[in-house]
This record gives structure tokens, sequence and C-alpha cells, in this order.
């Protein structure tokens, strides 16, 4: 984080920064009770997140804090220990060495935790400036989430497995993602593994879903290692691939000079990266092979054991298998007569005078015939005779409001006829 570049984030943020008679006031060490301190503890508090937020990051050094980014011509805010220290008192920030190694076992995550409990008792607003980094538990949460996210978007399952470099690249560094993994591991949502195979090879298993992470197994480790295989022919991929580069550029080179000799040593260089690259290429992509039918399979799985979990739950109901067929036909047409109602009873907002008159003649046809008898008892309309006449002289009494305020002419269907409060008769009204 380049300083100027904060400076200039914090004079977009507080207009009035630079306000002399103001940042006086600020920079002064708090005094008095809570209630005279507590805006400008929440002002100073406010910004030290949203500058965090804004440049990418979640661990924060007290000293560049302090002699950095409210450095104002040598000034700085003589609060900034007290405003750290109740953050911290408060668990809006964290210190690393209070933080459970996620790489150490469970008796040892214990023993941090106590001892990690026992130094929380010897901190000071003074001491808190002397610590190399702090941690913004908020913007942590955050930046975990954001992990997950993007772990998601590339698997379909319900947890992955990722080698440790890669997952701290994500994370934005060692330090990031020891106190990422830390988070997850003391959520319940990332757990470390590791196994030797020639060489130390190191992971992280992450549960993508709402629940926790699942135990450790086999297929974990052997998974581990191929992804760990994948990173490493990629790597050796992009090694060939640069010196397959640089090979053709020196051969270019010497052939301008007019140095044959030279350019074809180059020449024999890259046929020989290229015969490298077919046969790195092709062992990447059974590795990736493998790593296809593993996910196949696990999906597979998952799918069959959603399916158990339904045919258990029927059989415990007691429902049959034609039970559920048809009421999945019944909801198919239940969607679908209200797909066509919808459709019939969406208003038309290109609709011309014209086209209301005939509809409405239309209507009065089909009256006059006796099509319309049935009408919805919930209305208020009874069976008795003369409703057919009721309705004919409730549409004849229509009118077309042609001077509407505000939208012109409009038809609104309100689904059931309207109750006359005198004759108990069916209008219909166009508003």
């Amino acid at each position: 984080m380049d300083s100027k570049s904060v400076k200039e984030f914090i004079r977009k943020e507080v207009p009035d920064w630079d306000d002399e008679l103001i940042a006086t006031a600020r920079f002064k060490a708090f005094s008095g009770q809570k209630s005279d301190w507590e805006p400008k503890f929440q002002f100073w508090k406010n910004l030290i997140v949203k500058i965090a937020r804004h440049f990418g990051v979640f661990i924060i050094s007290p000293p560049q804090v302090k002699n950095e980014w409210f450095n104002r011509g040598g000034l700085t805010p003589l609060c900034i220990d007290h405003v750290l220290f109740i953050m911290y008192n408060e668990g809006e920030i964290t210190r690393i060495s209070d933080m459970v190694g996620p790489y150490s076992g469970r008796i040892t995550q214990l023993f941090y935790k106590v001892k990690s409990l026992m130094n929380r008792s010897t901190m000071s607003p003074e001491s808190i400036l002397l610590e190399d980094c702090l941690i913004l538990t908020t913007l942590l949460k955050e930046k975990a989430d954001e992990v997950i996210k993007c772990l998601s978007e590339s698997h379909w399952n319900s947890h992955c497995v990722v080698t440790r470099n890669k997952f701290e690249s994500m994370c934005g560094g060692q330090k990031e993602g020891y106190a990422v993994l830390s988070y997850l591991s003391g959520c319940r949502k990332g757990q470390y593994l590791s196994t030797n195979k020639k060489e130390l090879i190191e992971g992280i298993k992450v549960s993508l879903s709402s629940a926790v992470v699942s135990g450790v197994s086999s297929l974990d480790f052997d998974t581990l290692h191929l992804i760990w295989t994948q990173e490493k022919l990629q790597q050796q991929l992009d090694v060939i691939d640069r010196r397959w580069e640089m090979s053709r550029q020196s051969a270019l080179a010497s052939l301008k000079s007019g140095n044959k000799k030279l350019a074809l040593r180059h020449a024999k260089e890259m046929k020989l990266g290229t015969e490298n690259r077919e046969k790195c290429n092709s062992l990447l992509n059974r590795v990736e092979e493998v790593l296809s039918v593993i996910a196949n399979v696990e999906s597979t799985k998952q799918v069959t054991g959603a399916i158990q979990i339904g045919a258990r739950v029927i059989k415990e109901n007691k429902i049959s298998i034609e039970e559920v067929q048809l009421c999945l036909e019944e909801l198919d047409e239940s969607i679908d007569s209200q797909k066509q109602v919808e459709k019939a009873l969406a208003p038309s907002l290109d609709m011309e005078d014209e086209d209301i008159e005939e509809e409405f003649r239309k209507l009065e046809l089909e009256i006059g015939s006796g099509n319309l008898k049935d009408l919805n008892p919930e209305a208020g309309v009874s069976d008795s005779e003369g409703t057919d006449q009721s309705l004919a002289d409730a549409l004849l009494n229509l009118k077309l409001a042609d001077d509407a305020p505000g939208s012109g002419s409009a038809i609104q269907n309100s689904g059931l006829p309207a109750k006359n409060k005198e004759s108990n008769s069916p209008m219909l009204e166009a508003a």
C-alpha cells in the first residue's frame, strides 16, 4: 500500500481532512467520559476499516497506520493507540499470535488458545503499537467468504482440496493464508492436510457448503497428490514455453546477423523444447482426466445419496411412486393453467379505443346468446333468474373513460365482478 494513494483516498472520504481547526480536535488524545470521545473513536475506527477494505487488505501494521496513513505534515493522531486498543478489546481486531495455528495438531492448538488468553490480559494501548501486524476480523471474514466463493465457481462438489501454495495465493500471501485458514478451521469449514511423496505436499480441504468440512480420507490425500502434480506440470510447461520463445528470438537474431550455425543450434533447442512440451502436456492431460473422473464419481455419489434419502422418506411416509408421479403431473398442469390465466389477464398497453369497443360488442353478443351463465358465487351473485339480464344491463351501462387523468385509455381486470350495494347485481367498472 502506497502512503500517497492512502492519503488521496482519505481526502476523498473526508472532505474536511485538511481543515486545521477540525484536524486539531481529531488528533487530540481521548479524555473525559466515554460519551465525550465516542464520536471521535467511531470516526477513526470506520476510517481504518474503509481504507483497508478499499485497498483489499485485512492485515494492518500499527506503526504504518499511525506514522504513514494519518501523518499530516509530521503530526500524527495521539489517540490511535487507544482506538486500536478499544477495537482489540471489542474483538474487532486481533493479533496473529492470538489465532490458533491451523497447521498444528489439536493439542498444540489448545495450547495456543490458552496462551493467547493469558497474553490478552497484558495488552495495553502502548504495547499494541509495538505489534508487527493486526487483523481486522470483519474483513477477515469477508476474505474467507470471497475465497470460498472463488473455489465454488471452479468446483461442483460440496468440498474441494487445493494445495497450500494456491490457497495462500488466493488469500494474498503467506500471512493472509495463515489467518484465513485459522478462521476457517475455527468455523470447521477448513482443514489442513499433508502427505509425503518423496517431498512434503501440503494442502487445504475446504467445505463449499453450509456444512462443516468432513474428515480427511485417503481419497483426499490422493487428490492432493494429483493436484500438486498438475500444478508442477503446468509450471514446467510455462518454463518450456519461455525457453522456446527465447530460443526463437535468438534464432531470428542469428539469422539476421548471418550466423547460420548459431541459428541452427537455436532451432535444435526449439525442436527439443517442442518434444518436451508434448510429453509434459500428455502427462498433464492424463492427470486432468483422472481428476475429472474423481470429480464425476463424487458428484454421482452425492446424487445417489440424495435419491436414497428421497426413497427412504417416501417409504417412511407410505407414499407410492404412482402418487408422487401424479402429484408432479398435477403440479405441471397447475403451472400451465396459471401461465394461461396470467397471459389472458395481461393488459394490452397499446390497445386502441376501437379495439376496446370491438371487445365490448363481442361481450354483448355472447350475453345475448346466453353463453355467460355461471358466475362466481363469492362475488355476491345469486343463481336466480334474471342474472343474465342484470349482467347485460351492467355491461350496457359500461363507460369507456377516454379522459382518465394521467394515463389515457386503460382497462383493469379485477378477476371477479363487483357487488352493487343497491340491487346486488354485478357491475363491471372501467376507469
